[in-house]
């Protein structure tokens, strides 16, 4: 096997959460141009058939189901409409998740439990249900965030400490599938990429963020994607339980 061959996806079948825009869509994608099949879900239904045109534009098959990750039951729906569609599940990407900047003098109880039940809950919820269908060789990838790692001058709280727990879920899953299941379990926490949720931002304020990021510049999705494709496929097997950050620097400054 050449080089350029570990990192093919052919034949692979990939589970990818909050399909329906941004860097969801971005993966979903990027893992058809790498050869696997793609089931794609996220409550957006309309948006959702949007992305599974794109996946099959770029020569994967792909099946949407709607779903709501908080939803322990949506969660098992989408791994077995999978399991109908293709057969098997090589691949989970916990990418849903939810945004909120509420100063935390001021967060309401509801507000905190939606942002934990969407990013940190439904990603368990997924990689469980994905779990107990996945042959050895599988793996599975949990979208953070640097804010689960360091601030960035919102008010934050609930949508840092979702993303911090990921990061100690990750570790604890790979603990404890990687040698009994065969299961990989990392993690990758992305820095500035445009989506959603930076379209929401005041005015200057990714401008002002610049001088954090040592690259000088906002992260591009493909980058990204590439980066979850390398770290799925054969290219990454010896790797478990780890972060990857794609931050352009802010890490470090």
């Amino acid at each position: 096997m050449s080089i350029l061959e570990m990192f093919a996806l052919e034949g692979k079948v990939a589970v990818v959460t909050g399909a329906s825009s941004g860097l969801g869509v971005a993966f979903a994608v990027g893992l058809a141009e790498a050869g696997a099949d793609v089931a794609i879900g996220a409550r957006r239904l309309e948006r959702l058939e949007a992305t599974r045109d794109r996946v099959e534009a770029a020569g994967g098959r792909a099946v949407a189901v709607q779903t709501d990750v908080a939803d322990p039951e949506s969660c098992r729906n989408l791994v077995e409409a999978t399991m109908l569609e293709f057969g098997r599940v090589d691949i989970l990407v916990n990418n849903a998740g939810l945004g909120t900047a509420y100063p935390a003098s001021r967060e309401a109880p509801e507000q905190f439990r939606q942002v934990i039940d969407i990013n940190l809950n439904g990603a368990y919820w997924m990689a469980q249900a994905c779990a107990r269908v996945m042959g050895r060789g599988s793996s599975i990838v949990n979208i953070s965030s640097v804010l689960g790692l360091t601030t960035a001058g919102l008010p934050q709280a609930a949508y840092a400490a979702s993303k911090a727990g990921m990061l100690g879920l990750t570790r604890d899953l790979a603990q404890q599938w990687t040698q009994r299941k065969g299961i990989r379990v990392n993690a990758i926490a992305p820095g500035f990429f445009a989506s959603e949720m930076t379209e929401q931002y005041e005015p200057g304020y990714l401008d002002a963020m610049m001088v954090r990021i040592v690259t000088g510049r906002m992260g591009d999705e493909r980058e990204l994607a590439a980066t979850l494709v390398w770290l799925v496929s054969d290219a990454g097997g010896y790797v478990t339980g780890q972060t990857i950050v794609v931050d352009g620097g802010v890490t470090i400054t």
